[in-house]
């Protein structure tokens, strides 16, 4: 069951928590919410972990986002979620804009941060957006067929042969509509993504990190995630042959097994 939780940055997010254990924060990533992270990944955290999982500001039923933010204003919403919890600490994984977030917050308030997962992201910078997948879903939104638009999206995200599995394109337009998702706020979330640099800043983590990125992903090319996990001393890298950048739709078990690994070494 949701709840809003009024947090310190004069806006209010709807939160879901799972499971008992070390907190673990999931941080979604662009146009997502919580209820992406789906039950097969969830439940399986949930067996280690105080599962945390948020929409972001002007996503679902948190408050609405009228003003201009950046990834640093995300990841306030976070470091102020976790303090209206009431948690001191804290373990994080964040996904694709989510990444991002979890980069900026690590840079935040190292010291609250346990282990980071990085999944299909990039540090930023120059270079950082050139998959194939994001022009796709533009051109696929502006033919105005919300049909076309679906499965555009839903076949740039996935691999092929996870795209070709009976019934999982209606899986992904049931969960990905399921909460509203307004078009601005997806539009701020981009600018944000584009204006995200943490290149220079990241060799200063002192906490265990892992990166995860598929080798077919679209969205954000594998080489951002080894570009990324050369940037952060430690850092380990699991590249998955075969998996898009839904990585944890496909792999929910071997997604949790990392994230369970790495909290393991703090």
């Amino acid at each position: 069951m949701q709840e809003i939780v009024e947090i310190g940055t004069g806006t209010s997010l709807a939160v879901e928590t799972a499971g008992a254990g070390e907190t673990l924060l999931l941080i979604q990533g662009m146009s997502g919410h919580g209820g992406m992270w789906g039950p097969a990944l969830v439940d399986e955290l949930a067996r280690d972990f105080e599962v945390v999982t948020y929409d972001h500001r002007g996503i679902g039923e948190s408050a609405r986002a009228d003003d201009p933010f950046s990834i640093a204003d995300l990841a306030a919403d976070a470091d102020g979620l976790l303090a209206a919890l009431g948690r001191e600490s804290a373990h994080v994984m964040g996904i694709s804009m989510g990444g991002m977030v979890a980069q900026e917050l690590v840079l935040r308030c190292p010291e609250r941060i346990r282990t980071v997962t990085f999944g299909c992201t990039s540090p930023g910078g120059p270079g950082a957006f050139d998959a194939p997948g994001p022009g796709r879903v533009v051109e696929a939104i502006s033919t105005r067929d919300p049909e076309l638009a679906t499965r555009v999206g839903f076949e740039v995200n996935v691999s092929a042969e996870f795209a070709a599995r009976p019934g999982e394109l209606d899986r992904f337009r049931a969960t990905s509509l399921a909460r509203r998702v307004p078009f601005p706020v997806v539009r701020q979330q981009s600018i944000a993504c584009l204006e995200h640099d943490a290149t220079d800043r990241l060799g200063d983590l002192r906490v265990p990190v892992a990166v995860v990125h598929g080798e077919e992903d679209q969205m954000i090319l594998a080489t951002e995630g080894e570009r990324l996990a050369a940037l952060v001393p430690g850092a380990e890298l699991h590249l998955w042959p075969g998996v898009g950048h839904l990585f944890w739709w496909e792999r929910p078990t071997e997604t949790a097994a990392v994230v369970r690994e790495l909290a393991a070494r703090a």
